[in-house]
């Protein structure tokens, strides 16, 4: 499974000062990517028009895309490659797993069809867990686990302001912060749809009705100071796996 941590990115470049006017509230910075290298790499239908070439990829970036694609002016393909970069910014690794994404499905057919539910301006649970398994089954995708699939879901999918649950991040590194109230406990549920829907769910409900649900995700993905385990959560994990240690010696 691919865990890609969000904090930023160095680049093996000069640091660049962020522009801090791209983030979105809550946002800690940007993916730091050598775009000529991106562009280079990448088939020449697939870069985003209108993508930053300075450097800095952010939320609000990819969100551009998103929105053009939801109004028929850009393709499934181009909102998944800026996914992809704001994902795996300049690491080789990261970039080689998105070209062979992108050569499994090089028409863009397969992700279009799974994010075409969510143009719906109203999004339902089912319409969630419709595009979600499409990209577990019918429309799956080489080096694109359900992890990644939550990050182009909650791009494609995100209304800022809107009501109800939205669809969110979530790979290991969140799944590790959240609390037994959240539902996501058993790691046997790791991936599933069930497990995701019941995450959106949970940080919807913490979220309330003034508080942008990304705002929880992020707030997990810092270290979950204010919607993440509490100490005594942690503590219990800790002593039971110290238990199992000195009980199988």
């Amino acid at each position: 499974m691919i865990n890609v941590h969000f904090r930023w990115r160095t680049a093996r470049r000069p640091q660049v000062e962020p522009d801090r006017s791209r983030a979105l509230p809550g946002e800690p910075g940007p993916s730091l990517v050598d775009a000529g290298r991106w562009r280079a790499a990448l088939p020449e239908d697939a870069w985003p028009r209108q993508f930053p070439t300075d450097g800095q990829v952010w939320r609000r970036d990819v969100f551009a895309v998103a929105y053009r694609w939801r109004d028929g002016q850009a393709t499934a393909r181009e909102l998944l490659v800026a996914t992809l970069i704001w994902t795996h910014a300049d690491t080789p690794q990261g970039r080689r797993r998105a070209l062979r994404t992108l050569a499994d499905d090089p028409t863009g057919e397969r992700t279009e069809a799974a994010l075409d539910v969510l143009r719906n301006e109203r999004l339902t649970i089912a319409d969630l867990r419709t595009a979600y398994l499409a990209f577990r089954t019918t429309c799956r995708l080489r080096e694109f686990d359900g992890d990644m699939a939550t990050r182009l879901l909650y791009f494609a999918g995100y209304r800022r302001g809107g009501p109800g649950v939205q669809p969110l991040i979530l790979n290991d590194e969140i799944a590790a912060q959240l609390p037994e109230s959240s539902g996501v406990s058993n790691p046997d549920n790791r991936g599933s749809s069930l497990e995701w829907l019941r995450y959106v769910s949970w940080a919807a409900a913490q979220a309330g009705e003034h508080v942008e649900p990304e705002l929880v995700e992020m707030d997990l993905v810092g270290g979950g100071l204010r919607f993440g385990r509490t100490l005594q959560e942690v503590r219990i994990p800790r002593q039971r796996d110290r238990a199992a240690s000195i009980s199988g010696r």
